[in-house]
């Protein structure tokens, strides 16, 4: 089901509680959709109320993004900040929505993100720390574009991270991803980072820690 009022386009799985469920996020990656993690969806606590959601931004032939990324750029490649902080704003709202709507705790909302939908967890969490709980930052990076700039001045402390990465990475190198630990601690952010043998994709292993993680948080 969906519901047109909210901002995106998303699909659901209810939780088994018929209020107050904890409500779980997903946002995919670049040039994919919402059916992408969702596949986890049946793997995950029965009492997460689960929404995957669709980024704004059509590709050509297929797919989706929270971002344009212009890979043919000098430089390599160029992310379009500006998009990536209106996708941040956007699910922002779609939070709010999604509270206003659905039988969820508004004080037990996790974020599952992939990839590009890593990369604006982290920046929706950093920015809004007040309407997240748990952060599940699977593949990506913290970008210090699309971020505060006051992020010393904001109340961190109710925030906790799991963060991991493909040690083999060919689409976001992984010295990149190691730079988020630091980064988390030196706002005094609650924080667990792991590495997988793998490259950019989510091993099964990797899986069933972040389940397990999550299963100590909900």
């Amino acid at each position: 089901m969906t519901h047109t009022s909210l901002p995106l386009y998303h699909i659901t799985k209810p939780s088994t509680l018929k209020e107050n469920a904890p409500l779980l996020i997903m946002m995919h990656g670049y040039g994919s959709d919402e059916n992408d993690l969702f596949s986890f969806a049946s793997e995950l606590l029965e009492e997460l109320f689960i929404i995957s959601v669709r980024a704004p931004y059509t590709l050509e032939p297929y797919g989706n993004a929270w971002y344009a990324i212009n890979f043919d750029a000098e430089q390599g490649k160029w992310n379009d900040n500006e998009q990536a902080r209106k996708s941040r704003d956007l699910i922002s709202l779609f939070i709010d929505k999604a509270v206003e709507t659905y039988p969820v705790n508004k004080n037990n909302v996790t974020l599952l993100g992939f990839s590009q939908g890593s990369i604006l967890s982290y920046a929706v969490a950093l920015t809004y720390p007040e309407k997240v709980k748990n952060i599940v930052a699977l593949s990506g990076y913290v970008n210090k574009d699309i971020l505060p700039e006051n992020t010393e001045a904001l109340d961190y402390s109710n925030l906790d991270f799991y963060c991991s990465h493909g040690s083999v990475d060919q689409v976001i190198p992984v010295d990149w991803a190691r730079q988020t630990p630091p980064f988390l601690s030196a706002l005094n952010i609650k924080h667990k980072y792991s590495e997988f043998p793998v490259g950019h994709g989510v091993a099964p292993q990797n899986f069933y820690e972040f389940k397990n993680w999550l299963i100590n948080r909900i």
